[in-house]
């Protein structure tokens, strides 16, 4: 190591040199506070050795302005025994450790040892930081820019009241059509906010068995059930001091909504087959595509749960009601695209434009997304073409309020505006196709016909 040792007293300078470089370490002294800084400020040690009484000076003093330069750095403290309590003031400060005069080889040899584990340590943490950054910078350019900005009203009103709540621990709830970007939105109020720096970690409420969701969110002990062979913390203890972001909330089984409020009102869960309550502090962020009131109504969702998440709540507009930002979209969509692919696109043709405007996006981003990279791979020229686009559906060919039979519209219109309306209306997909007078796979079927799902 590169040692620097700062003391007034030359033969403690002398004999605490010659012990560090018979153990092979580079060393320099400093009879004082102004000649030790400058010599932090031009070189980088690992470790300092500074004692408490430097003459008239203030180790304490020289020891803030030391970290004050490189607050990382590596301090141990020279101290006779009768200035142990401020040796001890001094870790408080910020000093790594504390070495009483007069010391033996051996506690020398023990604070080297240590503090070749701390730089260990801190050249672990340097490198981490490295590979963090350097995989946000591989996914930011793997992914198209997000903007949350916008040339709608209502959607820059949204925007408005997410970001302001971010600053804040209050519950944030999220609404919106599938598609619409409300993941990358929680993980925006995430980086806006005082958590920034603790963890993020999502939770996909449909995408596992009521059991295996249960484990995942709160943890288990060996033997709770089968195949679990190990105790296990779960995402509620990953977050603990940052963020839970749960994904579909609308998708969670009603076993497990009791335990979720008792987290948001308590601050406290156990895991599963263990007695034991535990304590945590997790701010929640939660989003949905259902209509949660509707789901209270129905007994899917628990009325008491629904607003302890709904401190916060915004809706995300659909993309065929952002028309000045689908446009936007599609641009930097196709830059990013075109860039990934080596293709030199120059934008739309008027056909392309009035294809994206005419289109409903019943996907929304997550839709369009995937169609301009379709239409950049497959076009033939510089422009976007409208055959190069998904063709328009019937819900923006036909407005579904102004539809009525015996009009000049086509019965996929009518069909396509009629499951739509009842879709938005009827408690469950249960109550939807027995209006409908089909059943649930019918429905499903023509769910997925018209992109509705």
């Amino acid at each position: 190591m590169d040692i620097l040792i700062v003391d007034d007293e030359k033969s403690i300078r002398l004999t605490t040199s010659i012990a560090l470089e018979a153990e092979g370490h580079y060393v320099e002294t400093a009879e004082d506070g102004p000649l030790a800084l400058r010599r932090i400020k031009e070189e980088n040690f690992d470790l300092v050795f500074l004692d408490l009484r430097l003459g008239d000076e203030d180790g304490l003093e020289i020891l803030q302005k030391i970290l004050t330069l490189k607050p990382q750095q590596l301090v141990t403290i020279f101290t006779a025994h009768a200035s142990i309590s401020t040796a001890v003031k001094a870790t408080q400060l910020g000093a790594f450790d504390y070495l009483e005069k007069p010391f033996t080889p051996d506690q020398l040899r023990a604070i080297l040892i240590k503090a070749k584990k701390a730089l260990q340590t801190q050249g672990e943490v340097v490198r981490l930081k490295a590979t963090v950054q350097e995989l946000k910078s591989e996914v930011s350019q793997s992914s198209p820019p997000h903007r949350f900005s916008s040339e709608d009203a209502k959607t820059r009103d949204e925007f408005d009241v997410l970001f302001r709540a971010a600053a804040t621990s209050a519950s944030i709830l999220i609404l919106g059509e599938s598609g619409t970007g409300k993941s990358v939105i929680a993980r925006e109020i995430h980086d806006r906010s005082h958590l920034r720096d603790k963890p993020f970690v999502t939770v996909s409420c449909p995408s596992l068995s009521k059991e295996l969701l249960e484990s995942v969110l709160f943890g288990h002990m060996k033997g709770s059930f089968t195949g679990a062979i190990k105790d296990t913390w779960g995402k509620v203890h990953a977050a603990d001091g940052g963020t839970l972001f749960l994904d579909e909330i609308g998708e969670l089984p009603m076993e497990i909504q009791p335990k979720l409020l008792r987290l948001l009102q308590e601050r406290e869960y156990e895991r599963l087959g263990e007695n034991k309550v535990r304590e945590v502090n997790v701010r929640v962020i939660a989003a949905t595509n259902r209509d949660l009131k509707a789901s209270i109504r129905s007994g899917d969702f628990r009325e008491d749960l629904y607003y302890r998440l709904n401190v916060i709540s915004v809706t995300v507009p659909p993309l065929r009601d952002r028309l000045g930002d689908l446009t936007r979209f599609a641009k930097d969509y196709l830059e990013f695209f075109s860039g990934q692919l080596g293709r030199k696109m120059e934008g739309f043709s008027e056909s392309g434009r009035s294809t994206l405007m005419r289109h409903g996006w019943p996907g929304n981003l997550r839709e369009l997304r995937n169609a301009i990279e379709r239409a950049t791979i497959l076009a033939r020229g510089t422009f976007i073409e409208a055959e190069d686009l998904p063709r328009p559906t019937a819900e923006s060919s036909a407005d579904p309020q102004t539809l009525g039979i015996g009009g000049e519209h086509s019965l996929e219109e009518i069909e396509h505006a009629h499951l739509t309306k009842v879709l938005d209306w009827a408690p469950s997909l249960h109550d939807a196709a027995a209006v409908l007078g089909i059943d649930k796979a019918t429905l499903y079927r023509k769910r997925k016909r018209y992109s509705m799902e």
